[in-house]
């Protein structure tokens, strides 16, 4: 099929100008955080749509460096696919192999969403505050993620955003950085079949419920945690779990040995975080830190907290 690439400035205005009488239909769209290039096709062929802007170059990264990103960034936020806020959690990517979001859809109500499905090695979904209901292929009727839920989206599997509270925030961690979205304009979702153990790509679904969560003793000494489920699910691509304290904890020693990726992002209260021939670094709720491999690290609260702890590689 012949493909015209056209140059624009505004890339949803183009969309909706060649979509809206139904003369196109849109089935890629890429990077979901703030979208450059789309692809189109219709009875005259495809169009591929591209931003008349070169992309921004992250910054380097430092994979010995500690990187931090505050609740309060305004430069960090952009506004990507289905209208969503993004703000970019970790501006230099890994090097293009992760992307840490946090995501907010300020208004609520219907998400302009449609049946879509990733290009990724893995992706994973935290409810930070709010709810937002959504339906998954081969994985039953619609379901609301409350706050303190996750889930596991396996590589390909369909779903669809269907309605959010306002004020919804969650937290999106992916790999690679940049993947593309396709629409699925075929199938129907929620699928008749039911088949919870399915495999995509290696993975399957997972749905982590807070509510109904057991929490058990962690290694770090003065805190619980809440293990998901997510690395058993993705074969150990992927860990995710929700740390607490009740009280306030001394310094505890926290050592990154193994991962390429460790994201704690603060859910509540406020920790202190120091490593050898580092500054200390205080993080409020809202606020987020990556970790270098092989880093050491101690933690201290003055009261109780909260944060979630996503890790890879």
């Amino acid at each position: 099929m012949h493909t015209e690439t056209i140059s624009c400035d505004d890339l949803d205005a183009m969309i909706d100008h060649y979509t809206s009488d139904g003369a196109y239909r849109l089935d890629m769209i890429m990077p979901a955080d703030a979208p450059r290039v789309a692809l189109l096709s219709g009875a005259r062929g495809q169009l591929r749509l591209e931003l008349d802007c070169p992309p921004s170059i992250p910054p380097a990264y430092d994979p010995q460096a500690v990187h931090v990103s505050r609740v309060d960034d305004a430069e960090a936020v952009s506004v990507g696919r289905a209208g969503m806020q993004y703000r970019d959690l970790l501006p230099s990517r890994a090097g293009g192999r992760f992307i840490a979001s946090h995501i907010c859809i300020p208004s609520g109500g219907p998400v302009s969403d449609y049946a879509h499905f990733h290009q990724v090695g893995f992706q994973v979904i935290y409810c930070r505050r709010g709810w937002v209901r959504v339906v998954y292929e081969d994985q039953g009727p619609p379901f609301v993620m409350d706050e303190g839920d996750c889930v596991l989206q396996p590589p390909t599997i369909r779903h669809r955003v269907l309605e959010a509270s306002r004020g919804l925030e969650v937290v999106e961690i992916a790999s690679p950085a940049e993947h593309p979205t396709f629409r699925d304009h075929e199938i129907d979702l929620p699928t008749p079949s039911l088949h919870p153990d399915r495999d995509f790509g290696g993975q399957r679904f997972l749905r982590h419920v807070a509510a109904t969560a057991t929490w058990q003793d962690s290694e770090l000494t003065g805190f619980e945690m809440r293990e998901s489920g997510i690395g058993q699910a993705s074969h150990g691509q992927v860990h995710l779990r929700i740390l607490r304290s009740a009280d306030a904890i001394s310094p505890v020693a926290m050592v990154n040995a193994d991962c390429e990726f460790r994201l704690l992002y603060m859910l509540a209260g406020s920790l202190e975080l120091t490593g050898s021939q580092r500054e200390a670094s205080l993080l409020r709720a809202g606020d987020s830190v990556v970790l270098p491999k092989h880093g050491q690290f101690s933690l201290a609260t003055a009261g109780a907290c909260e944060l979630l702890e996503v890790s890879s590689g």
